[in-house]
């Protein structure tokens, strides 16, 4: 961290481009060059806050005339990380991330070789299919990791948000956020993504340095080596972390990178990150009130605000999601579930385990921009509180949805982050609730992937009678518990052509072929 506290209210900001060197020039230090620290040969500021002694080092390299202004005095975002990593299990929940998910956050600054703002991948002369890499990378990430096994979000510079507009940005991004990826707020909710996070996929931001300190697997997708100081801990971070290819599986590189993850490998970076961790708080208002000229308060310590719980935002997938089942058992009633994003022209992602996915059908949010895959799809969800006045109670839509798609086999009415309603074609109504975990709370796998199974359950030829009271759904290496009930039929509305014999036609079960297919 460098911070400044000004002498007066001018204020300069540096042409970023000055910040790339030419071939006859040395790279400039980010925030300690004499173009950043100097007006007419003299310091701007009174203090120059450092964060730790290497920093005070290249500084006297750098800018000399400002080394007498240097404060070492720790670096508070750093602090707030470090208190807030007890409640990694909360941010988490608040996340959505269910039991067996890995967070993924990909962390793009603002430069024009960014991960943002790139074309390639760090290392690779070759550009992706997309002049603009990181909504590429995005989509990619979206339709090639399992929907339950991996969360996916974004943590954008706030310059790329300020730069471009949150219109823009969004746009970009509308592929993926359709996928289920979440775009994190460029001020508030990063760290708590970071603290949460099981991988980060990042360039040479603060962001990706601040994940690789506090112990996660780190995987570098850009990395402009030749912009930054070779003597900053940041370059350090650049020939330690492992690179992103873009040929090759994106599962298997991630995967990989936290496999392979030691817990101690980013031990010296985090040691540079502060060098009075914790007390910065304290080391900051002294300074302050020195500079003020005042005493500093005796009787009220100095602390530094705690991150606050996010609220809770789970992932929301209106893109076509493809889902693949197999692995079905009646002794005792289980189901296997692969469920992938499909969004424009994503890889072909029809291989499972061998002997375990052998069926494949289509899951279609009522809210997709994308309406005509309504007609088509097999399962139709819909989001909504029960008592939302608009389109419920559950048993009210699903009775109305399955007149109005003729041609899926099942609704699914989504109510709460563990439960879901669902009415089959032959008219039954299916209340399926997971089991909460031993502390009491409640598994926030996507209910949607409940709905899958027992479509696939009815679809293999079996009974619902034989799935009662519980089914177990299994996604990746996580068994759901999941409580099936029979719910008080409900007379169909007008003009419903669902009957017993006609309903068990409309439950069919496709091989598995392309998943982009209709």
């Amino acid at each position: 961290m460098v911070s400044v506290i000004i002498r007066s209210w001018q204020r300069r900001t540096p042409n970023a481009e000055r910040r790339t060197p030419n071939a006859e020039r040395r790279t400039p230090v980010f925030g300690l060059s004499p173009e950043w620290l100097l007006e007419n040969g003299r310091p701007l500021a009174t203090a120059t806050v450092l964060s730790h002694p290497e920093q005070l080092e290249r500084l006297h390299a750098s800018c000399p005339e400002a080394a007498p202004t240097a404060v070492l005095a720790g670096d508070p975002c750093y602090d707030r990380i470090l208190a807030a990593l007890p409640q990694r299990d909360r941010f988490r929940r608040a996340l959505g991330v269910a039991p067996g998910q890995r967070l993924i956050v990909v962390s793009s600054t603002w430069s024009s070789r960014s991960l943002f703002g790139g074309s390639t991948l760090t290392g690779e002369a070759e550009a992706p299919a997309t002049d603009d890499l990181l909504p590429w990378l995005l989509s990619r990430l979206a339709t090639e990791l399992p929907a339950d096994e991996y969360r996916t979000t974004a943590v954008l510079h706030p310059n790329i948000w300020h730069g471009h507009g949150p219109g823009q940005v969004r746009a970009w991004l509308d592929s993926a956020r359709r996928a289920g990826l979440d775009a994190i707020s460029p001020l508030e909710g990063w760290r708590q993504a970071l603290i949460a996070a099981d991988c980060v996929l990042g360039d040479h931001s603060s962001v990706t340095y601040y994940a690789a300190s506090i112990g996660i697997p780190v995987l570098l997708g850009a990395f402009p080596q030749e912009d930054l100081d070779p003597l900053s801990p940041v370059a350090t971070l650049g020939r330690t972390a492992p690179r992103l290819l873009r040929h090759g599986s994106l599962r298997d590189q991630i995967d990989r990178v936290m496999a392979l993850h030691e817990p101690g490998r980013y031990k010296r970076l985090a040691e540079q990150a502060s060098s009075s961790p914790g007390e910065s708080a304290t080391l900051l208002r002294r300074l302050f009130y020195d500079v003020m000229d005042i005493s500093e308060p005796a009787d009220h310590p100095a602390l530094l605000d705690p991150l606050p719980l996010p609220p809770y935002e789970p992932a929301r997938r209106t893109a076509p999601v493809r889902v693949l089942t197999g692995a079905i058992s009646t002794d005792p009633p289980h189901v296997a579930v692969v469920r992938h994003a499909v969004v424009g022209d994503g890889p072909d992602l029809t291989e499972g385990p061998p002997g375990r996915f052998d069926t494949a059908h289509t899951v279609v949010d009522e809210e997709t921009r994308e309406t005509g895959r309504l007609r088509i799809a097999d399962v139709v969800v819909r989001c909504a509180a029960a008592d939302d006045p608009r389109v419920g109670p559950p048993a009210a839509w699903t009775s109305e949805a399955l007149t109005q798609y003729p041609y899926c086999g099942l609704v699914a009415y989504i109510d709460g982050p563990d439960r879901c309603t669902v009415r089959t074609r032959s008219g039954d109504l299916v209340r399926l609730s997971a089991a909460p975990d031993p502390d009491g709370r409640p598994d926030l796998c996507d209910p949607a992937a409940y709905a899958s199974a027992l479509y696939a359950w009815l679809a293999s030829g079996r009974h619902l009678d034989e799935a009662l009271p519980e089914i177990t759904v299994r996604t990746g290496a996580t068994a759901h518990p999941v409580t099936v009930e029979l719910l008080p039929p409900s007379p169909p509305p007008a003009g419903s052509h669902a009957s017993g014999s006609a309903s068990s036609a409309r439950i069919r079960s496709a091989p598995v072929r392309s998943p982009f297919s209709s």
